[in-house]
């Protein structure tokens, strides 16, 4: 028997397991590209709006560090310098959590031990996982560049593009065969790997913002710091402007790499186990953890301080930037209109605080959908019925993780309000009043995050199996429509579908009561009903 053996039976079932997953992935991304790419056309129609955006883009510091360089006026260059990072980040944490899923994960609840009892290689699980990841990552970039192409764009940029996203996915697929063998636990390894798509976030800002503007100022050349970062190479791509193909190879030799070491270190492991010991917990446990409550605090403390600080970082980079708009709108009308449509009002300032608070608040959902999904992971995992076993009822257990995720999702709102309000003020020169003003008119966006809480406590009742992909594909729909619907000129009976579309803009536009009351209700109602049926139905053993 080989160190492969097996390989092939186990990837299909990676793909039996992932089967959904795999099919969002591959087939979103394309459609998530094209639709961006569809509304940056439209934002920035000819040469003279293209011109403003580049320039605007290779001057501005906070647009180098969030968006990445910009490579020219072509609209395909214009499309890359506003899409490149979200979708990058997307399969960058997608193939990460894949790879943990189909390994740490595996062994972690015993099933790499009764595949270990059959006949299979030592490297088969890990080999298995891999290909079907990277395979993905393949397909997902061959589509994403069809969609890019029938956009509009040329065929040589298009693929370019697409090659660096999905050389992003490799690369970090990679990172995470490495981080499953370090890790004893799932949630580890996710947080290693995750901890690296920041570090790499992190080097790649900091190599575009020391990076050199071209003599026409449409054009910026990254330092150092960007060629040591995995999301920075895709930049370095330079899709629609004069291609640079071999930088392709780089995320090619961080998969051979990473596959090497992730071998010899599962060569001096025992299985279950990690290259980093626990940290041993305490004697005894803390009184408060003999309630829900404590123990809800206890489980999402940790994400909750994560978020914040990187809600916090954000939101204060977003109000130091409201300063540069105004130079922005100056250069490009066109931009004005898509940030109007996005936040409402006629005072534009305030129509772009009021889209950065809706971009918080659709960040935020996803903050609300995995603090209440653990719910489902803790059922599949038999921890559920060891609660249940217990005094504690099933409507105070749902109840309590409803109010955590709520709570936590309150202390995010505010996050993102007072930071981004100190970071505008500082620059107007009233930090506390504008920390005041949009700390409040973020709190305006709980009602909608509430249905969010309402959908999903929903789904986990009634379909339980289905909670974590239907859960997901909601807050999916939700962001489209919600903040792409309007720039996209969809029809109002679609808008209408997302909560985030029925909440005041606010600065914007002056709050109104009853859209509140009524999502407030809504929201209620889906709550109840997910408990209903959470009530009445089987927990598996």
């Amino acid at each position: 028997m080989s160190a492969l053996t097996g390989t092939t039976r186990l990837a299909r079932l990676v793909l039996r397991r992932d089967r959904i997953r795999l099919a969002i992935w591959i087939l979103g991304t394309p459609l998530l590209g094209y639709a961006l790419a569809g509304s940056v056309a439209s934002i920035y129609p000819g040469q003279e709006a293209r011109l403003g955006y580049a320039t605007t883009s290779a001057s501005s510091l906070v647009a180098r560090a969030f968006n990445g360089p910009i490579h020219g006026t072509d609209l395909g260059a214009v499309v890359v310098a506003e899409t490149y990072v979200t979708l990058a980040l997307i399969v960058a944490l997608l193939s990460t959590f894949a790879v943990t899923r189909h390994t740490r994960q595996n062994e972690e609840t015993g099933r790499a031990e009764l595949l270990g009892a059959n006949v299979v290689g030592r490297y088969a699980p890990l080999t298995a996982a891999l290909l079907v990841i990277v395979a993905a990552n393949t397909l997902a970039a061959v589509l994403l560049a069809v969609a890019l192409a029938g956009a509009g764009l040329p065929l040589a940029g298009s693929v370019a593009a697409a090659a660096a996203i999905g050389g992003v996915g490799v690369a970090f697929t990679a990172i995470a065969a490495v981080t499953a063998q370090l890790s004893v636990t799932a949630r580890g390894a996710n947080a290693l790997a995750a901890a690296t798509v920041g570090l790499a976030f992190v080097l790649r800002a900091a190599g575009d913002v020391l990076g050199e503007q071209s003599a026409d100022g449409t054009r910026v050349r990254s330092a150092w710091p960007s060629w040591i970062s995995p999301l920075g190479w895709g930049n370095q791509v330079r899709a629609f402007d004069g291609e640079r193909w071999w930088v392709l190879a780089l995320p090619v030799a961080l998969l051979l790499v990473g596959v090497a070491l992730a071998y010899a270190l599962a060569e001096r492991r025992d299985q279950g186990a990690g290259l980093i010991a626990p940290r041993r917990g305490p004697a005894t446990a803390a009184p408060r953890l003999l309630s829900p409550a404590g123990l809800a605090w206890r489980m999402q403390r940790g994400t909750l301080l994560g978020w914040a600080v990187g809600v916090a970082v954000l939101g204060f980079s977003m109000g130091i930037a409201g300063d540069e708009f105004n130079d922005m709108i100056d250069a490009n009308p066109a931009a004005a209109e898509a940030i109007n449509a996005m936040g409402g009002g006629a005072d534009l300032i305030n129509a772009y605080l009021a889209a950065m608070l809706g971009l918080f608040a659709l960040t935020i959902g996803a903050y609300v959908v995995q603090a209440l999904l653990r719910v489902r992971g803790d059922e599949a995992d038999g921890v559920l019925e060891a609660a249940l076993a217990t005094a504690v009822s099933r409507t105070r257990w749902l109840g309590t993780q409803v109010l955590a995720a709520t709570l936590g999702a309150v202390a995010l709102l505010l996050v993102a309000g007072v930071t981004t309000g100190l970071g505008y003020g500082i620059v107007t020169g009233d930090p506390l009043g504008q920390a005041v003003e949009l700390g409040g008119a973020a709190l305006l966006r709980l009602p909608a995050l509430l249905v969010i809480a309402g959908v999903v406590t929903a789904i986990f009742g009634l379909l339980p199996r289905w909670s974590v992909v239907l859960s997901w594909t909601a807050l999916l729909v939700f962001l489209l429509l919600g903040q792409l619907g309007a720039v996209l000129e969809l029809p109002q009976a679609a808008l209408n579908v997302s909560p985030y579309t029925h909440v005041p803009a606010v600065p914007a536009v002056d709050p109104a009561a009853l859209p509140l009351v009524v999502l407030a209700a809504v929201a209620a109602a889906l709550l109840a009903v997910g408990v209903a049926a959470f009530r009445h139905r089987d927990v598996p053993s």
